[in-house]
């Protein structure tokens, strides 16, 4: 039996009516409210720096004051570097989350010192470009695209089963999506963690039927300067995984050789070996896990020549971003955000 997805209803509050509720009810400022529903959606932690960023002042008296209110209110608990050049705050007020619709948001609770970093990276792209409506939680991303007529089965989503269950997550990958002022384009955001993209290529791959569907996108590429050289490699799957179409007959082969493996009871003859040989690269391995999630469909849209064409007329864009702020020195935090 599959499980309604409770997280669906009611219908996810927007951005205005977020703010409003956190200067109404704890009397913060239009543009301290603004960053406080920005941090809580999109990282759960912040630096000093980065409500600069968003306030536009100087770093300053008016951003040590608001945070020190946060303290003092204990809305956040700050973490010091041991060298003491810079303090991490995670805001982890239930109550705060509560009032933008989000009691149970996940960034409320602790998490670990690199998953708070990578937050930190994500919640500076949202920052530096402010022209787009950023799309942060899953009820919000479904409401949004199956609201301009996306099919749902077109969402990237990952699907849990147990014997008399089934639960769907949409958007698991829980990166934002930045919606253009035409409300026809789209940015997704996706972090460099690792020099080898094979998560990458698994996030193109839930990503690909939704991007089909979509008149324009772009995939920024988020590098951190110490994973630079990872850029290329992460291009080279992108265009590997979306925009070179395979031939039904290396499909036929490839289903025949996934069923194969899922199945086993198989004598393991020639063919078997010739093809596991043939599909031993990183892009079917991908392919191989989304089958097992998703079936058929996933092979026949690997036939597709859709993305070659939007690629093609560059209304589909793989652009890389190398982060302009250093965040290992942060890794001398003690203990968890």
């Amino acid at each position: 039996m599959k499980r309604p997805d409770r997280r669906e209803r009611p219908t996810p509050m927007t951005h205005t009516e977020r703010v409003a509720e956190i200067k109404g009810r704890f009397g913060f400022t239009e543009r301290q409210a603004g960053f406080l529903v920005t941090v809580m959606l999109h990282a759960g932690v912040c630096l000093a720096r980065q409500y600069c960023a968003f306030a536009r002042i100087k770093y300053g008296e008016p951003m040590r004051t608001f945070f020190q209110m946060l303290e003092a209110r204990r809305f956040v608990t700050p973490q010091t570097c041991a060298h003491g050049r810079a303090r991490l705050f995670h805001v982890h007020y239930k109550p705060l989350y509560a009032a933008i619709g989000e009691p149970d948001n996940r960034f409320r609770r602790p998490m670990t010192l690199a998953r708070a970093i990578e937050r930190l990276m994500v919640l500076d792209a949202v920052l530096a470009d402010p022209s787009l409506t950023w799309l942060a939680t899953e009820r919000e991303k479904v409401a949004h695209f199956t609201g301009d007529g996306v099919p749902r089965h077109h969402l990237p989503a990952l699907t849990f089963r147990s014997a008399d269950d089934e639960t769907v997550r949409y958007f698991p990958d829980k990166q934002p999506i930045g919606v253009g002022r035409d409300g026809l384009t789209y940015v997704f955001l996706y972090l460099v963690t690792s020099r080898t993209p094979m998560d990458f290529r698994l996030f193109l791959e839930r990503h690909a039927e939704l991007l089909r569907s979509l008149p324009a996108w772009t995939i920024r590429l988020l590098v951190p300067r110490h994973l630079t050289g990872a850029a290329g490699l992460h291009r080279e799957a992108f265009v590997e995984q979306l925009t070179t179409p395979l031939p039904a007959e290396v499909v036929d082969e490839m289903r025949w050789y996934f069923h194969a493996c899922r199945d086993g009871g198989i004598d393991l003859d020639e063919r078997y070996y010739r093809a596991q040989t043939a599909f031993a690269g990183p892009r079917f391995r991908a392919l191989y896990r989304r089958w097992l999630m998703d079936g058929e469909r996933v092979l026949d849209a690997a036939m597709s020549g859709v993305l070659v064409d939007v690629f093609a007329r560059r209304v589909g864009v793989l652009e890389s971003v190398v982060l302009p702020h250093p965040y290992l020195h942060l890794l001398s935090l003690a203990g968890t955000a």
